[in-house]
C-alpha cells in the first residue's frame, strides 16, 4: 500500500488535549512499552474521527497492525466520553445563556432494509438521532446519547430528560415544528399554510434566531466519520460524546 503525509484541520491544543488524557490512563494502568508513544496515539485516533480514515489506511500510516489500531482508537473514545458534559451540567452552564437552542439531526449509519428501527422517515435513510444544546451564538453545549433513526424528536427529546430539565431551570429554548407539544419552555413556530400575517413574521424572527443552531449541526458533521458511521451502533453514542470533548478542547 501507498502511503503519503496528510494534515488534519485541527489545532495543536486538541492534539495536545487528547496526549494529556491517554498518557494519564497509561499512568494509571501501569504500561511501560507500547509500539507507539501517547503523541502518536492521539493522532492517530484524530485521524480517524476528524478524517474518517479507515483503520487499514492508519495502518499503513502509521506501521502497526490493524488490530493495534483498534484498539488504541477505542481506548481514546473511552478516555474522551467520560469527560462529556452531563445534561445537569450543561443547564448549569445554559442558565448563564439568554436562551438555549435545541435540535435534532441524523448521523447515517451502514444499514439494510430490514433494520427498520433504524430507518428515519423523515430522511428516508437508516442512521441515530443524536439531540444537541446550543447556546445563542451556536456553540455546542451538550449532545445526547444516539437513539435509532426511527425514533421522533420529541420523543427523543423527551426521553433524555431535556424538556423537564427545561422546564425546571426555567430556560427559553428556540427549537423547530418536530417539538410541537414539548412544554411553554420550548417556543417553536406556528403551522399550517394559510397564517395571519403576525403569525408568518413570528415564524420569520424565529427562523432567524434557530438558524444559528445549524452552525453547531455543521460542527458535528465537520467530524468526517459522523458522516457515515460503519462501527456498531453500540458505540456510537461515545463516539459522538468524544467528538464534543474535542471540540470544547479547541475552542
Amino acid at each position: 500500500m501507498l502511503v503519503y503525509p496528510s494534515s488534519i484541520d485541527l489545532s495543536s491544543s486538541t492534539l495536545r488535549h487528547l496526549t494529556r488524557q491517554l498518557t494519564a490512563r497509561r499512568r494509571e494502568l501501569g504500561t511501560r512499552w507500547r509500539r507507539l508513544p501517547a503523541g502518536r496515539q492521539a493522532l492517530l485516533a484524530l485521524a480517524h474521527l476528524r478524517c474518517g480514515d479507515t483503520y487499514a489506511q492508519l495502518a499503513a500510516g502509521f506501521g502497526i497492525g490493524i488490530a493495534t489500531v483498534y484498539r488504541y482508537i477505542r481506548e481514546a473514545i473511552e478516555v474522551l466520553c467520560v469527560l462529556a458534559p452531563s445534561l445537569d451540567e450543561a443547564m448549569e452552564t445554559a442558565r448563564t445563556k439568554a436562551f438555549v437552542i435545541l435540535d435534532g439531526t441524523l448521523l447515517p449509519i451502514d444499514r439494510i432494509a430490514v433494520d427498520t428501527p433504524y430507518y428515519s422517515g423523515k430522511h428516508k435513510r437508516h442512521g441515530m438521532n443524536v439531540q444537541v444544546l446550543t447556546d445563542p451564538f451556536g456553540r455546542l453545549l451538550w449532545a445526547s446519547a444516539a437513539l435509532p433513526g426511527s425514533t421522533h424528536d420529541l420523543t427523543a427529546a423527551r426521553s433524555h430528560g431535556i424538556v423537564d430539565a427545561l422546564a425546571a431551570a426555567e430556560l427559553k429554548c428556540w427549537a423547530d415544528k418536530a417539538y410541537q407539544g414539548a412544554g411553554r419552555h420550548i417556543r417553536v413556530p406556528f403551522r399550517g399554510r394559510r397564517l395571519k400575517r403576525w403569525k408568518r413574521r413570528h415564524n420569520s424572527s424565529h427562523a432567524k434566531i434557530r438558524c444559528v443552531g445549524e452552525h453547531a449541526m455543521a460542527v458535528l458533521k465537520g467530524w468526517r466519520l459522523l458522516r457515515k458511521l460503519r462501527c456498531s451502533t453500540n458505540r456510537i453514542t461515545d463516539i459522538v460524546k468524544a467528538v464534543l470533548v474535542l471540540h470544547h478542547a479547541a475552542t
